[in-house]
């Protein structure tokens, strides 16, 4: 748990000595078991928080470290299930349309493309619905650890998401009540194989999009760094994306351009499957993919992101070993 600046262990911090608001539940175990008791845990949590900001016991200042000397790892290292949103911006849907000449558009300007992407859009907002797709749990890397891109591939891509972390079991919610089912919110980084999407010509292309060979790789899912909860986030329609590689700016926009925004998604994810307390939807990612500027990862690479309010990760981009050695 960070605390203006110090990180303390969520062990420590629950001890029914140290709080008058009652132990955190699971506490001693996986953030998975925190989850499981939110509704109860969040009142708790906020109640620790408060007494660590005015402590000044050196018993409960010697629990804490600084958050350089911390190794940190995805704040839910095996979610249950990861479903992902695809095509959920507007703008990044649109300039793909734009980009595309088909036997519709072939007769179309830039511009007269650009209106009929738009005029789409807004009819698939209004009468669409999200398009999910899940994503392996083996998947999920840390914060800082290294993207590792696999032998073969060409096209490794980034696509920086805000993701969504469910607090409560959720079987057919409407938007209106489904951001109570919300934990919090963190950082992901849905690295894809571009070359991987399609299977090859004659090998049963018809079967449609290979997601497990384009979005399943290990280590294919940054995630944190933090978990922060719903109620210091606010409006999650209202927080800038941004991501950066080798320093340089390729991803920035906001979500309030979602398509469908995140009670929409858990409305429509939640009459589909049952969603579960620690349970990770991504939301979509917006323009400015390496597939727009026919630049992919390569080792060496150091990819930064960065949401509103929910910190920055950093991975650098390290090669598959070719012949891993083996005991």
């Amino acid at each position: 748990m960070l605390v203006e600046n110090r990180v303390y262990a969520l062990s420590a911090v629950s001890d029914s000595r140290r709080s008058s608001s009652g132990a955190i539940e699971g506490a001693g175990g996986s953030m998975l078991d925190v989850l499981e008791h939110w509704t109860e845990n969040l009142p708790r949590l906020q109640a620790a928080a408060a007494a660590l900001s005015d402590a000044r016991d050196d018993a409960l200042t010697a629990l804490a470290a600084a958050p350089e000397a911390v190794r940190f790892h995805a704040p839910i290292p095996r979610p249950r299930q990861i479903f992902c949103s695809g095509a959920n911006y507007r703008r990044h849907v649109v300039q793909i349309i734009t980009a595309q000449v088909t036997d519709a558009t072939r007769a179309m300007s830039a511009q007269e493309r650009q209106a009929h992407g738009e005029k789409i859009m807004d009819e698939r907002a209004r009468n669409g619905t999200p398009f999910f797709f899940v994503k392996a749990q083996s998947t999920v890397t840390g914060p800082r650890d290294p993207i590792v891109l696999p032998s073969g591939v060409e096209q490794p891509d980034w696509e920086l998401e805000l993701a969504v972390v469910m607090g409560r079991q959720a079987h057919r919610v409407t938007r209106q009540e489904a951001l109570e089912y919300v934990a919090g919110y963190t950082i992901a980084n849905d690295i894809t194989n571009r070359d991987r999407l399609n299977r090859k010509p004659g090998d049963m292309r018809e079967l449609g999009m290979d997601w497990v060979a384009s979005k399943c790789s290990a280590t294919y899912l940054p995630l944190g760094p933090w978990l922060v909860p719903a109620s210091a986030v606010g409006d999650p329609q209202s927080l800038q994306i941004t991501l950066k590689l080798n320093g340089e700016v390729k991803q920035d926009d906001n979500t309030s351009d979602m398509i469908f925004d995140v009670a929409r998604l858990i409305e429509d994810l939640s009459h589909k499957v049952t969603l579960l307390p620690g349970d990770v939807i991504c939301t979509g990612s917006p323009s400015g993919n390496g597939v727009h500027y026919g630049r992919f990862l390569q080792p060496g690479d150091v990819v930064e992101s960065t949401i509103t309010g929910l910190g920055t990760q950093r991975n650098p981009c390290i090669a598959e070993l070719a012949s891993p050695q083996r005991p």
